[in-house]
């Protein structure tokens, strides 16, 4: 198999793009048109546990993804998407609505274990491949005034549990195990394993 040009990231996020320089993979952003409702795709179903609803959101963007390359008639190439998801137990933590929600989820993860899940998937016509990556986190105890200044600084804001593994967060974290690549929003294990299966050379 030859190694595809590029491939398609249909993630607005600046990390995974971070992510996909970092192991050599050239890539073209492949991003929903304005009136497209990208964020209906992240609903959680009542009762859905953390792995199966990140694995079906991440499912969904990639099919939309490829819709959206056949639609601008686009040269064809594989698309990478990915979502990640933060748990509290069977609690899913997603990206904070306002300033309020995310203080109210940092204060939960005070102190705390969670998990941060992050799927990826790729397809090339109809071949598709999926991998799933699951890491723990261990929060020392946020002080009130802590996560004031926090949410204050805007970083929270667009981030699934309302923080950043790469950013001023870091400082709370007491512990980590799995991928820190993965809780960033893209493990790299995981995607180099797909990419090589649609003839990357990683």
């Amino acid at each position: 198999m030859s190694q595809p040009a590029f491939i398609y990231l249909a993630s607005q996020s600046p990390r995974r793009r971070q992510l996909l320089d970092q192991l050599g993979v050239r890539h073209e952003l492949l991003l929903p048109e304005p009136g497209e409702d990208a964020e209906s795709l992240e609903a959680v179903l009542a009762g859905e546990s953390p792995a199966r609803y990140v694995q079906r959101v991440t499912a969904l963007k990639l099919q939309a993804a490829v819709t959206r390359l056949k639609a601008r008639g686009l040269p064809p190439a594989p698309v990478l998407c990915a979502d990640t998801t933060v748990a509290l137990g069977r609690t899913i933590l997603g990206k904070p609505a306002d300033a309020a929600d995310a203080a109210r989820m940092l204060r939960q993860l005070s102190g705390a274990t969670h998990r941060v899940l992050t799927a990826v998937a790729v397809q090339q016509g109809r071949r598709q491949q999926a991998a799933l990556s699951v890491s723990q986190v261990t929060f020392a105890a946020w002080t009130p005034a802590q996560i004031r200044a926090y949410v204050a600084s805007g970083e929270p804001m667009g981030k699934a549990g309302a923080y950043a593994v790469q950013g001023r967060a870091a400082a709370a974290i007491a512990s980590m195990r799995g991928s820190y690549s993965g809780i960033m929003g893209l493990p790299l294990y995981e995607t180099a394993q797909l990419l090589r299966a649609f003839g990357w050379r990683i």
